[in-house]
């Protein structure tokens, strides 16, 4: 039976790679890369590097194009499961093609495959189907969460009190209702902007790498600083991943 890991990389910096992760690496004969169109050299390097200090002999590459999807659909959810359906594709014909009997692949997952990432839903289609057999594990990463907020030097929560993590769409509909403490990923129109009261951010982009961006404080002083900053960050590298805490003062 072929095997496949699902392997959290971590925010960025090569050191958050973990040794459950590191040993995974070290067991995988081909690594699946499917790249965005905006994925940078920065970012391939990486996993380059990553590659060259745990990999094996002989290990192999196969690359695939992630499909392209809208950004602003009138659907969301139906937008999403077709583009689910359509990555799924390219990912099983990657298995098919480059996995052989008793290999082990893995994907490299930014962050933590259960926040956020769709790989685990795609391989559950891909053995729905029941066309492709493998099994998979998954080897958990650190988040950008994570990684957030020990670079801010604060609690995710506070005591006895719960938090939320959403994306920006959904925070541009509301307050997440029941909790003054929200975390937001995935927010490429800085919905922050929508959120009135008093509030503090702790905003960070590029956490972990030599890039890195931080700013925090009341958000009414710091919104348009973070714009500014994000803009330019984005304009000078080309893409951008960002995230933040949005804390109600109580």
């Amino acid at each position: 039976m072929r095997k496949i890991y699902v392997i959290g990389i971590g925010a960025g910096d090569p050191d958050h790679l973990t040794l459950q992760a590191a040993k995974a690496i070290g067991r995988t004969d081909v690594f699946f890369l499917l790249d965005k169109g905006e994925a940078k050299e920065s970012m391939i390097e990486l996993r380059r590097r990553m590659l060259k200090a745990y990999g094996k002999p002989g290990r192999r590459i196969a690359e695939g194009r992630d499909p392209d999807r809208d950004r602003t659909p009138a659907d969301y959810e139906g937008t999403i499961a077709d583009w689910r359906r359509r990555r799924s594709e390219v990912t099983e014909a990657l298995i098919s093609e480059h996995l052989l009997d008793d290999e082990v692949g893995a994907f490299l997952v930014w962050g933590d495959p259960s926040l956020y990432d769709s790989t685990i839903a795609i391989l559950d289609e891909i053995l729905a189907r029941g066309a492709t057999r493998f099994e998979y594990e998954v080897v958990p990463g650190i988040s950008s969460v994570s990684a957030l907020a020990a670079k801010h030097r604060i609690g995710v929560n506070r005591v006895g009190r719960p938090f939320q993590v959403t994306t920006g769409r959904r925070l541009a509909e509301q307050w997440p209702p029941g909790v003054d403490d929200v975390i937001v990923m995935l927010d490429a129109q800085q919905s922050f902007g929508t959120v009135d009261g008093d509030v503090d951010i702790y905003w960070g982009a590029y956490i972990g790498t030599p890039d890195e961006l931080l700013i925090s404080g009341p958000l009414a002083e710091v919104a348009e600083e973070i714009r500014r900053v994000r803009a330019e960050a984005r304009e000078r590298h080309g893409w951008i991943m960002d995230t933040y805490l949005l804390r109600r003062r109580t």
